[in-house]
């Protein structure tokens, strides 16, 4: 009877003791923000034609495991489609922390300007930031 008891006991025990070893991935999205103050701009705000714009990012991970992989930048302009200006394969150091300053050109016409700027980390997560530049 003591036998059939501790074969069940016994199974209890290893299965409980794998259950709290291993850690789950909770799938959280990698860390983005933009850079404020100085030279940055981080906010939809209105600029003239022509006018020169700097938009900095700082992205890191926000697990151990799960690295940053890419970041793009892309933008619409008018409610057009989307277009890739900038990516990048991240590897080493840039795959827990990230900066990324981008400095463009507002176009010579009125409209909108839209800008997004995603980090994708491992396990295929993304995460954004936007802006818009309304250009008078």
């Amino acid at each position: 009877m003591t036998k059939l008891f501790s074969i069940p006991v016994l199974i209890l025990s290893v299965l409980i003791f794998f259950s709290a070893s291993c850690k789950k991935d909770e799938g959280k999205l990698p860390n983005i923000a933009f850079k404020t103050g100085g030279i940055y701009t981080s906010t939809d705000t209105p600029v003239s034609r022509g006018a020169v714009v700097t938009m900095g990012i700082t992205a890191s991970k926000a697990e151990d495991k799960d690295v940053l992989k890419t970041f793009d930048a892309s933008r619409v302009y008018d409610g057009g489609a989307p277009e890739s200006f900038f990516s990048e394969t991240l590897s080493g150091s840039n795959e827990d922390n990230y900066n990324k300053d981008i400095t463009i050109t507002t176009r010579n016409m009125a409209g909108t300007e839209k800008y997004t700027f995603t980090v994708v980390n491992k396990d295929g997560l993304k995460n954004s930031v936007r802006l818009t530049l309304t250009v008078n």
